[in-house]
């Protein structure tokens, strides 16, 4: 199987944008924390952009509207950013090499994105671009998968390297050693860390959507992905029954690391 690119995204960029959850506004503004200037790396279609504004995830009261650069390498996620934020300034880019001015944010931002980019470098580029005061964020959501059909949908699409990449920094944080596998390297502190439990209420065609729009589905033959959408509608349209929607639960972890001086 052809491993997919930081540009091959953009293929499914429709998909990703009906199907992928936002963030929840608790977890959004823990990340933010009191950060005026923000790079959105690996920015996408503007899931976390439009949580870090308080757009569709709401604020938590936060003053201010922060000042936000959605960076990505794929210029069709981008062009779909700009169509639902306009305001935002989008560059095409990546974490290993940056298109920002030395000591220019306070925030270096990741949803779902930090295990796509080489940890050495991009922890060196973040800790360049980053004022004084600054923090590297990383948010992931996580499905649920102690609830059974959210199981047994994993078990149909493969999991992925974020809970891999959770799991390690999780074993990181304050209060932890620093592991051998510390996705972050020695340019950051420990991270601090924030869990949210929650769960988003949606259509069998966003859950279809939501799958469509991972790695490993736009890597696969196209009978092999058209059979495993098939499988995903079936356990969706099993586990909504009568209802019009069903829930998926997600816990949201994000993690906040200041540099080492």
């Amino acid at each position: 199987m052809t491993r997919i690119s930081g540009t091959d995204f953009g293929t499914a960029a429709s998909e990703y944008q009906r199907g992928r959850p936002g963030y929840p506004a608790r977890s959004a503004s823990w990340l933010r924390g009191d950060a005026e200037a923000i790079a959105d790396i690996g920015a996408g279609t503007g899931k976390l952009t439009q949580a870090l504004l308080g757009g569709v995830a709401g604020s938590d009261g936060a003053a201010g509207t922060p000042r936000i650069t959605a960076i990505d390498p794929d210029e069709r996620m981008l062009a779909a950013l700009s169509s639902l934020l306009p305001e935002v300034d989008t560059r095409q880019g990546t974490g290993e090499s940056l298109p920002l001015e030395d000591a220019s944010v306070d925030l270096v931002a990741y949803g779902q994105s930090w295990h796509w980019v080489d940890p050495q470098r991009a922890c060196a580029e973040a800790a360049r671009v980053l004022r004084p005061s600054g923090s590297l964020g990383l948010i992931w959501n996580i499905r649920d998968e102690s609830v059974d059909w959210v199981a047994e949908l994993t078990g149909i699409i493969t999991a992925s390297t974020a809970e891999e990449y959770v799991s390690r920094l999780l074993a990181s944080g304050p209060g932890s050693p620093d592991s051998v596998g510390n996705p972050l390297t020695g340019d950051f502190e420990p991270p601090e860390v924030h869990r949210e439990e929650w769960s988003r209420t949606i259509t069998v065609d966003q859950l279809v959507d939501m799958v469509a729009s991972r790695s490993h589905t736009i890597s696969l033959p196209a009978a092999d992905r058209t059979a495993m959408l098939e499988e995903v509608r079936r356990l969706g349209e099993r586990v909504r029954g009568a209802s019009d929607t069903l829930d998926l639960p997600y816990v949201t972890y994000a993690f906040r690391a200041v540099p080492r001086r």
